[in-house]
């Protein structure tokens, strides 16, 4: 029997595929924390447009006359809530948006929305939830280490998309098989149930896991990309960093926190840019890579989809994580404990 011909019909006793499944293993092992935060707080991001818009309309005021003194919103403030002492005041960055006061007593606080120009109590601040989506945001772009944690996971995007390749290897069953390693069966022990819970999910995400993977180092290093792509279809716009990635910023924040809006392709264009997009075939390529990390596409139920196959990697890095413990932890601490019991 040739090399291909036993690889297509039993893998399993090609030397090549033991070894990449060691690769496979291993890059679990050690890209295991990053997968779990990186597609955890993906999941958490592909609504942030939708919850900017939700947040900031419920800053919105309507503008009557001249807005009230600094003086003038902290009396108000303490008239709402007596006792307490206003810390801090931060105005909106729109006339229609609502002040921020932070009222303190003791050891309670108060973190509430006045309207600038009658003073009065307009509900709980929604500060923190522009800080939980700023901080989601800069897990997932940045790693929370600024540019070397956006080079870094650039870098894991493409550890990720070698992973996604060595586990389709690692998958395939023979092709007699390869319906089997794609479904989940009953009757069979937790730990053949694991596995092919894990080889039915990576082979069902690996399409989507590799895509992630690729246009996520895209977003980072544009360049390679950009050269690649101009080569087959000549691109009219040349950029350093893909438009829809770099968006444009969320209608503010009250307290100053600085947040990057993703661009939908059906939002209007700000009015510095009103001028017709001329696009080429590669300018669209190029596009749509982004749109298709973002899952700015579609609409609300390609989003959901997104959302929720996002998640998927954890899963296979739990049930992965599941049968390490099977083959191997599990005798290392069988074999641990009969040598502490023999001392």
């Amino acid at each position: 029997m040739s090399p291909a011909e036993l690889w297509l019909r039993r893998p399993q006793n090609v030397w090549l595929r033991r070894a990449v499944f060691q690769v496979h293993l291993w890059s679990g092992i050690i890209l295991g924390i990053y997968v779990f935060l990186v597609c955890l707080s993906g999941s958490a991001v592909v609504f942030r447009n939708d919850l900017y818009d939700l947040l900031f309309a419920k800053t919105r005021v309507a503008v009557s006359g001249n807005p009230l003194t600094r003086d003038q919103m902290t009396q108000a403030a303490q008239r709402a809530y007596p006792g307490y002492t206003v810390r801090t005041i931060h105005r909106g960055r729109f006339p229609t948006e609502a002040t921020d006061i932070l009222l303190v007593k003791g050891w309670r606080h108060k973190d509430r929305l006045f309207d600038p120009y009658q003073g009065r109590d307009i509900g709980p601040s929604v500060e923190i939830y522009y800080r939980m989506l700023h901080f989601a945001s800069d897990l997932h772009g940045n790693l929370l280490f600024g540019a070397a944690g956006l080079q870094a996971n650039a870098v894991g995007g493409f550890l990720i998309s070698t992973m996604c390749v060595t586990g389709m290897v690692v998958w395939w069953p023979g092709i007699a098989n390869w319906r089997r390693g794609m479904t989940l069966h009953r009757d069979v022990g937790w730990k053949r149930f694991n596995w092919d819970l894990h080889s039915a999910i990576g082979i069902w995400m690996a399409a989507f896991v590799l895509l992630w993977g690729i246009t996520g180092s895209y977003l980072v290093f544009p360049v390679p990309f950009e050269k690649a792509v101009n080569r087959v279809f000549p691109l009219k716009q040349y950029r350093p960093i893909p438009e829809a990635a770099l968006g444009h910023k969320s209608p503010g924040s009250t307290a100053g926190v600085r947040l990057i809006r993703v661009a939908d392709d059906d939002e209007p264009i700000p009015q510095r840019s009103r001028a017709p997009i001329q696009r080429s075939f590669g300018d669209w390529v190029l596009r749509w890579f982004s749109m298709l990390h973002f899952g700015n596409f579609g609409g609300l139920p390609v989003k959901v989809l997104w959302c929720v196959l996002g998640l998927a990697p954890t899963a296979l890095l739990g049930t992965g994580a599941l049968m390490w413990w099977n083959r191997v932890l599990s005798r290392e601490a069988r074999s641990l404990r009969r040598r502490v019991a023999t001392r």
